[in-house]
């Protein structure tokens, strides 16, 4: 049964990054693992799980005491984002359904931003290799507010650029816990489109296989 279409169409379209819209995690995932074994350990499922839609400071935590190096949270990062960004240059996807989603959005007139906790430069390069850098009314890095997510800093920051007052009728995508939590902190509806196997998003308001899905069609498009 086809998902019930909303009777208009919502007050601005707000999507997650990594996972969500690009399958940025594969390319976090390879750095994440040449990380671990420059430091003389595995990386396993279980960190990523752990890791995925985290914060700077909250991943570099838990890469100091995974990585057994205390007081390097700093340095841990800066090593990871430079592994990141090199290994975005070997190419990027949109994920399944984002770039007809895109495009209808925008043929309907929706404002729409992207909102990620990954570091601006990441996020722009990457939205530029798949010809996306001219999509988005607002792009929001958690870098450049406050608090990141799971603070709703970050979705705060996203409605009042495309000027539009958080609630209800502003619509959240993300595939992490996180980013859920923050979306709902800032008091929109958000979409969970899970991304990697055992991460729950049960705080989500609905449920989505992909961006393809009926589900997010019937919540953000006029049929």
């Amino acid at each position: 049964m086809r998902a019930m279409h909303s009777p208009r169409r919502p007050d601005a379209v707000l999507f997650d990054n990594d996972g969500l819209l690009l399958d940025t995690e594969s390319v976090w995932t390879r750095a994440e693992e040449d990380l671990f074994e420059a430091h003389g350990t595995v990386f396993t499922a279980g960190h990523k799980r752990e890791l995925v839609g985290t914060s700077a400071d909250i991943a570099g935590g838990m890469l100091e005491r995974w990585l057994d190096r205390p007081g390097r949270l700093g340095a841990l990062i800066e090593e990871l984002n430079e592994l990141v960004v090199a290994e975005l240059e070997h190419g990027v996807e949109a994920m399944v359904g984002a770039r007809d989603l895109l495009e209808s959005l925008k043929a309907q007139g929706t404002p729409i931003g992207l909102v990620s906790n990954s570091p601006l430069a990441f996020v722009v390069r990457s939205l530029e290799i798949v010809g996306f850098h001219d999509i988005f009314d607002a792009v929001v890095s958690g870098h450049d507010v406050a608090a990141p997510k799971p603070a709703p800093d970050p979705y705060l920051e996203g409605c009042r650029r495309l000027g539009v007052e958080p609630g209800p009728n502003v619509i959240a995508l993300e595939d992490s816990p996180t980013g859920v939590t923050a979306a709902r902190a800032a008091g929109l509806t958000v979409i969970g489109v899970p991304s990697l196997d055992g991460v729950e998003l049960a705080e989500a308001h609905h449920i989505a296989a992909s961006l393809a899905d009926d589900v997010v069609a019937g919540l953000m498009l006029i049929p």
